[in-house]
């Protein structure tokens, strides 16, 4: 089979996004003057309004620049819990889970992060990147058909509140492929954030300031906040103001002379790292891309790194990580010995079996990404997310306060355990690859668990077996659920390899002869992750992007 899509080339700037016009908006901001990171930040935007049911506004952001000089860091794009959550009343009234509702809200990060990025990275103000989101939200956009199936598979849900059912429930209904849905009043908390920005009087900073301040601190914080204390929710005024995100150095590994930069224990971040980390045991382009040993040996890796990331793998600022422990050769020896080439491990034993099992576990589909490489080398990585269907809109401003609290547990003594102002672990992790000799490789994906199953395969594929971009991204894909979900409710589904069809049917079953529970997807699938990555080439100049075809990703140049 050919490819669903030919490479995008460019020699000036790129974006590549999860929706075609967010890729625009990146894109017209280039063309504009705008460097990587006012790219980035628009497109990251629109994705917010094109993608609402996977993206909010108001949700998280975890951010990842590059700058020409070579300096990596990452901005903590997640939110904290509110003060007063209180993890007892989890257990007492709700059966140990993190419910649906407001009690799943933390601090939205996703703007302060966006505002974070153009003050230390930018060179735009927040009324000029916001005009793609904006003009999407407030006079529409052609419904596509993975939103258009996303709300139709979550109607009972958006059904539970009003303000969520007048928005993703036109007339009613969920809307159809071709409908022109428009979201004015998330076009309104988008035109008061930019109009506070130019009523400021100041420069560029102040600006800036003056956005954040109209959602933290004005009407926006002021109308979240009033639902909350309405409905029993946690979040106060304080909450919101004295929310900043963080900004870090990433934590940096290298595997045959690949550097893969990935974020903090805040995130799955170290995971990725860990599975960069663990591939130097083993020759991967002699076990032969998506071979049965090559397709065992990354699955019985993936499940040693999960494993580490369910006993150990919380917010750093509440939970001793050992991270240095987890990403040395002694440990990786140690847990690389436990492969077996002719048995499956067994996820439970690894993890201790903490987490419940179902065997049809529904898979979380929410979060997009967006990168983009400027001209001057600049490069910038997100992965938006925060979908609408598990909690309540904000009455009057379209937009749903992070619901990520739903990736704690109400477990005590668990890693990431509700707690108050910590953060929970996110699963979105953006990412940068640099490589010996010089290419630059931003990349990431949806797909929740799946992310970094989806990102390590794409990122050999391009480094280990050298696909151009698009190829590496639509290359079939498996992905493992032997491992307690990030998600509530923290199912697993032990010894469960699910694994595209375009893999030889002859591996599949070769799979399954050694223990796999192999369980085969259609072709392409939007579960599989939708990868979108640049290329860029030090020698020639070259941009080549990938965008994955599972999802509607659009990756655009010149």
């Amino acid at each position: 089979m050919g490819r669903y899509r030919e490479t995008t080339h460019g020699h000036t700037h790129m974006v590549a996004a999860g929706h075609g016009l967010a890729a625009q908006a990146g894109y017209a901001i280039l063309e504009a003057g705008g460097n990587a990171v006012d790219a980035a930040v628009a497109s990251a935007m629109t994705l917010g309004v094109v993608q609402s049911d996977l993206v909010n506004i108001a949700g998280v952001a975890p951010i990842m620049v590059r700058q020409p000089t070579g300096e990596v860091t990452t901005i903590s794009g997640v939110g904290r819990f509110p003060r007063a959550a209180n993890i007892d009343l989890l257990i007492r009234e709700h059966d140990g889970h993190v419910p649906h509702g407001v009690l799943r809200n933390v601090v939205p990060a996703a703007p302060d992060a966006y505002i974070t990025a153009l003050e230390q990275y930018g060179t735009m103000r927040f009324g000029e990147v916001v005009q793609g989101a904006l003009q999407a939200a407030r006079d529409g956009f052609i419904m596509h058909e993975l939103m258009a199936q996303t709300i139709a598979e979550n109607e009972d849900n958006y059904r539970r509140w009003p303000s969520n059912s007048a928005i993703y429930l036109p007339n009613g209904k969920p809307p159809k492929v071709g409908d022109i849905f428009v979201q004015s009043d998330l076009g309104r908390a988008l035109q008061y954030m930019a109009d506070e920005e130019a009523a400021s009087g100041g420069g560029r900073l102040a600006g800036l300031a003056a956005a954040r301040d109209a959602f933290y601190k004005g009407d926006i914080a002021r109308a979240l906040v009033g639902y909350h204390e309405e409905n029993g929710g946690w979040m106060t005024m304080a909450d919101m103001a004295d929310f900043r995100v963080g900004i870090e150095a990433p934590i940096s590994v290298t595997h045959r002379g690949v550097t893969l930069h990935a974020c903090g224990a805040w995130c799955q971040g170290p995971s990725m790292a860990q599975l960069w980390s663990f591939l130097d045991g083993a020759d991967l382009g002699a076990l032969g891309h998506n071979s049965p040993e090559y397709i065992h040996h990354l699955t019985e890796v993936i499940k040693l790194v999960f494993a580490d990331r369910e006993l150990h793998i919380g917010d750093p600022e509440f939970v001793d990580v050992p991270l240095d422990h987890l990403l040395s050769r002694a440990h990786a020896a140690e847990s690389l010995a436990m492969i077996r080439p002719d048995a499956v491990l067994r996820g439970e034993d690894l993890w201790g079996g903490v987490a419940e099992t179902d065997r049809e576990m529904a898979v979380g589909q929410d979060t997009s990404y967006t990168c983009v490489v400027d001209s001057d080398g600049l490069v910038a990585s997100i992965t938006p997310s925060d979908g609408s269907a598990t909690s309540p809109v904000t009455p009057g401003w379209g937009i749903t306060p992070s619901s990520r609290g739903s990736q704690n547990w109400a477990v005590k003594g668990h890693p990431s355990a509700v707690a108050p102002w910590k953060r929970p672990r996110l699963t979105p992790n953006p990412a940068i690859a640099e490589t010996a000799d010089g290419a630059l490789i931003p990349f990431g994906t949806p797909g929740a668990d799946v992310q970094c199953q989806a990102m390590l395969q794409v990122l050999l594929n391009i480094t280990e077996f050298g696909m151009e971009p698009q190829d590496a991204v639509e290359a079939p894909r498996f992905a493992t659920y032997s491992y307690p979900d990030s998600f509530e409710p923290h199912l697993a589904l032990p010894d469960v390899l699910r694994i595209e069809s375009r893999v030889a049917p002859e591996t599949r079953e070769s799979l399954r002869a050694i223990g796999h529970d192999v369980q085969e997807w259609p072709e392409i699938v939007w579960k599989a992750g939708a990868v979108c990555t640049i290329v860029s080439d030090p020698e020639t100049g070259l941009l080549s992007g990938g965008a994955d075809p599972r999802r509607p990703c659009v990756a655009i140049g010149r």
